[in-house]
């Protein structure tokens, strides 16, 4: 039977109408979905970019000492900061449609599709740099469909909140490049040397290629086969329209440098960052993760230069087989900011830092506090007490103490103030303390930033109450500076990932101890290194004064136990402790010198470029020529001068006469007979 005319068309025509509106309805569909998708992403907003960075740190000199990273190397740059030939690069060989695509490049999606269908195996991926960015963000790498399905979500929200741009951005600064390394600046650091925006074509054709197989493509493993994937970016680029033919010819043959990481390098001072990162967490409340890995950039007032002396001189000056610890601590007594500091000799062997956190006995360079308030309180340089071996009472009678001098040295007789620091008389010391009372001294050194625990005892004179290094010398800092505190400052300026300052150290002084009276003890501090004020022993600065080139002012300390020395000049203040840990006795002669061999040499090379600077005298002070044995002023006939301030109106006003009949008598010996005998001629 044949068809009605007519009926093949009304069939032929009823599918067509179906499928045109199938092809309407999933067209309807694709649109909703679509908008769907986009209003998912609007909603959603922006999703967060924040990812782990590293912290750096740096010198004050804008050089970099360290950073935090857990095995992990991140740094965060902007694009503009970025080699162009890296962008090329990158955008050649990894996803050539990114500036045309929303997120997802249908036709790579169905090419690939299609040969990894043919080779039954995957052996094309059509991720663009948005997945991609997508997946270091957010995800995990595994293989699934929820993976998959959460990634293109992601995908949608990137594209629809930020500029390509900003995505690229983000991308080149997650991307993985090997060997714990993230980002293209680091990147750029770890095999280079170099920041991202110094990178050749053939430094960035590299780089680029790396991504694809971090362990596999890294040219520190297998140069080959990373000069193999070089050769496939370079193409790519001349491919994309970014180079020439001969660029790309003339970028592969370039031989490439690499950094050698065949030593991990030696921390630069570690005990210093240490310190650094506690005043992050208590000085400006951060978190731990946001230290580690908030990519902060922290500028710090260490001096390299100096703190490289004072490694060096440890490690001089103190005996390898020697078993004892040191630490110094150097700072500008002008802005409290902290130059050098080792907190002992083997960091690896022991974090332990000695110089802020032990307590340890200061001995006799606690005496400076001493002789502070005892100034404040009607003493003068001149003053005269009797130096002998003395039992003194205390506790209402029920106890006593018996201090002794170095060797057993006593004057027994009377000797001043200013002899008694320069020789650290012990005796002095005690009788001065129980003249003023123990209280004096105590609110004394709570006031300059002593701050630990102090026992009101007469041994409290000699040092006997355990303190911190960091304390003492910014005490010493203190007086230095006339009275104006300035807190110990390790931290300038810290800025965030983004380029916000998180704080700024601003400097500032508070006058706490009287200024004039400062300076007199100041002065009376550069006696140890006099030899004018020996009377009936050398002074303790003896043994280091050949090796001293301009004015210091300092104290040294030595108890069975410990070692000390600080010091100062206008410009710079340091102190030195050698001892055991365990509270070992030191016994050895050379162990007991070290402090002050170190401290000695680690000013003079610090300062050697320095003007040498004295300390200039305060306008409530005077200056007046005396004796140094007997403290009152100096005439013609004392053998010895020396200029020693006082407060104004506290200055001697007796003249020595002790050595006026040595002079006459010397006078009568050295004329002639003609003048003995015809003195009216």
């Amino acid at each position: 039977m044949e068809p009605i005319p007519g009926s093949r068309f009304r069939g032929t025509w009823k599918y067509v109408r179906a499928a045109v509106f199938i092809g309407c309805f999933l067209t309807i569909f694709a649109f909703a979905a679509l908008g769907s998708f986009i209003l998912f992403a609007k909603i959603g907003g922006a999703p967060p970019v924040a990812v782990p960075q590293t912290t750096v740190f740096y010198a004050d000199d804008g050089s970099k000492i360290g950073e935090s990273n857990y095995g992990q190397k991140r740094y965060w740059v902007r694009l503009d900061d970025i080699s162009p030939h890296v962008i090329e690069a990158t955008i050649a060989v990894e996803d050539r449609k990114f500036y045309e695509h929303h997120g997802f490049d249908l036709k790579r999606i169905a090419g690939a599709v299609v040969a990894n269908v043919q080779a039954m195996a995957k052996v094309e991926g059509a991720s663009t740099i948005t997945q991609q960015y997508a997946r270091n963000l957010f995800l995990t790498h595994e293989k699934t469909w929820s993976r998959k399905i959460q990634e293109a979500l992601y995908t949608i929200r990137l594209e629809a909140n930020y500029s390509k741009e900003q995505i690229l951005e983000g991308y080149l600064n997650t991307i993985y490049y090997g060997h714990g390394v993230y980002g293209i600046e680091a990147a750029a650091r770890y095999y280079f040397g170099k920041h991202a925006d110094e990178l050749t074509i053939s430094e960035a054709a590299m780089l680029a290629g790396i991504p694809k197989g971090p362990h596999y493509y890294s040219p520190l493993i297998n140069e080959e086969r990373a000069k193999t994937r070089q050769k496939i970016v370079l193409l790519s680029m001349v491919e994309a329209g970014y180079i020439r033919r001969q660029e790309a010819e003339q970028a592969y043959r370039d031989k490439l440098v690499y950094v050698q990481h065949h030593e991990k390098e030696r921390p630069v001072a570690p005990y210093f960052q240490d310190v650094v990162k506690q005043q992050l967490r208590t000085k400006l409340g951060l978190d731990e993760r946001t230290i580690e890995l908030g990519g902060l950039r922290v500028y710090t007032t260490l001096d390299r230069r100096m703190q490289q002396i004072a490694e060096e001189q440890l490690e001089q000056v103190i005996r390898p087989s020697s078993a004892i610890q040191a630490a110094l601590l150097a700072m500008d007594p002008r802005t409290g900011e902290v130059k050098a500091l080792i907190g002992g000799r083997d960091y690896n062997e022991s974090p332990f830092n000695r110089a802020v956190q032990a307590e340890r006995q200061p001995g006799s360079t606690f005496k400076p506090f001493l002789y502070y308030a005892a100034i404040e309180h009607g003493f003068t340089p001149s003053t005269p007490l009797r130096s002998e071996l003395t039992t003194f009472t205390f506790d209402d009678g029920r106890a006593t103490y018996t201090p002794h001098n170095y060797n057993d040295y006593y004057a027994n007789g009377p000797i001043t103030l200013a002899q008694a620091l320069a020789v650290s008389d012990n005796v002095f010391a005690v009788k001065t303390l129980k003249f003023i009372g123990a209280d004096k001294l105590i609110e004394t050194a709570k006031t300059l930033g002593i701050t630990s625990k102090l026992k009101a005892v007469p041994s409290l004179a000699l040092g006997t109450s355990p303190v911190k290094m960091i304390d003492m010398v910014a005490a010493y800092s203190t007086i230095a500076n006339y009275g104006k505190k300035t807190e110990p400052v390790f931290i300038k300026k810290v800025i965030d990932a983004n380029g916000n300052v998180l704080y700024e150290h601003q400097p500032s002084t508070q006058q706490v101890i009287d200024r004039d009276a400062a300076f007199v003890t100041a002065h009376l501090m550069t006696g140890m290194f006099d030899p004018k004020l020996n009377g009936y022993t050398t002074v303790t600065g003896q043994s280091i004064i050949d090796e001293i080139t301009r004015p210091y002012a300092g104290k040294s300390g030595t108890t069975k136990t410990d070692s000390w020395m600080i010091g100062f000049t206008p410009q710079l203040v340091a102190g030195v402790w050698t001892g055991y840990d365990r509270g070992e006795t030191i016994s050895r002669f050379d162990e007991k010198q070290y402090a002050k061999q170190i401290w000695v040499r680690f000013m003079e090379q610090s300062l050697a470029d320095k003007p040498k600077k004295s300390f200039k005298p305060t306008k409530g002070v005077i200056g007046v020529y005396i004796d140094p044995q007997n403290g009152k002023l100096a005439t013609d006939a004392c053998p010895v001068k020396r200029k020693t301030y006082y407060l104004l109106g506290t200055e001697p006003t007796d003249y020595c006469t002790d050595h006026l009949e040595k002079k006459t008598k010397k006078k009568e010996d050295e004329k002639s007979w003609f003048e003995k005998w015809f003195p009216w001629f």
